[in-house]
């Protein structure tokens, strides 16, 4: 049996101890750590007094650097890869390294571990048994288009927003899919100001044009009832 080139390993959406155990034996263990932004990852790697060596590998230049770490896994290399926060390929670049491993016939293995979508998901009261999960909303082009087809959308929809653009993206919600549509909103999941708040769309713009909005952003909103 071929051994594994490379292994995705979730990492914590912001509390260091939600980081698995075979998670921590796997980055103690491989010869490279592939991280989004090392500057974030060290922090992680040190407080678990882990030491490999850490290259970068983020939208930015996973083209430029994905032929050169296919030929270095295929002359043995094992590399782990790491993102900010959450599992690896889930609105990243990580799976464009996946796919060119498996390309070249490369073992790969993805372990369980955090997501901020899945929590977001069950605090929201939606549900969840059926869902569609649309990442980040495109910032121009073919934004409308996309949620007046969301608004359609029967299942409930999890997005991704950035704190800048959260107001934003609550007004649009509002405007396409109604202000009575059920909405909930996680931020700081797992850290000290985590907060969830859910209502109408209306109620939930609201609270949030009334302050200061920080941290990594998740909105669930309902979806269509016949």
């Amino acid at each position: 049996m071929s051994r594994t080139s490379l292994f995705l390993v979730p990492t914590p959406i912001g509390n260091l101890g939600d980081i698995t155990l075979r998670g921590l034996e796997i980055l103690k263990s491989v010869d490279t750590i592939l991280a989004e932004d090392t500057r974030t990852s060290s922090k992680l790697l040190q407080h678990y007094l882990i030491s490999k060596p850490l290259q970068s590998f983020h939208i930015f230049n996973e083209h430029k650097t994905l032929n050169g770490l296919i030929k270095r896994m295929q002359d043995g290399e094992v590399m782990a890869l790491i993102t900010d926060a959450g599992t690896p390929g889930i609105s990243d670049p990580g799976f464009l390294l996946v796919r060119e491993c498996l390309r070249a016939e490369l073992k790969i293995e993805s372990l369980p571990g955090a997501t901020a979508f899945v929590p977001a998901l069950i605090n929201s009261g939606f549900p969840s048994d059926r869902f569609v999960f649309e990442g980040f909303l495109p910032h121009k082009k073919g934004r409308q288009t996309l949620l007046k087809k969301l608004a359609e959308e029967e299942r409930t929809i999890i997005l991704y927003e950035s704190p800048h653009r959260l107001v934003k993206a609550l007004e649009q919600i509002v405007e396409f899919f109604g202000a009575e549509r059920l909405v909930s909103v996680s931020r700081e999941l797992t850290k000290m100001f985590e907060e969830t708040k859910t209502g109408t769309a209306q109620e939930v713009l609201t609270h949030f044009l009334s302050k200061e909005v920080k941290g990594e952003i998740v909105v669930v909103i309902d979806g269509k009832k016949e």
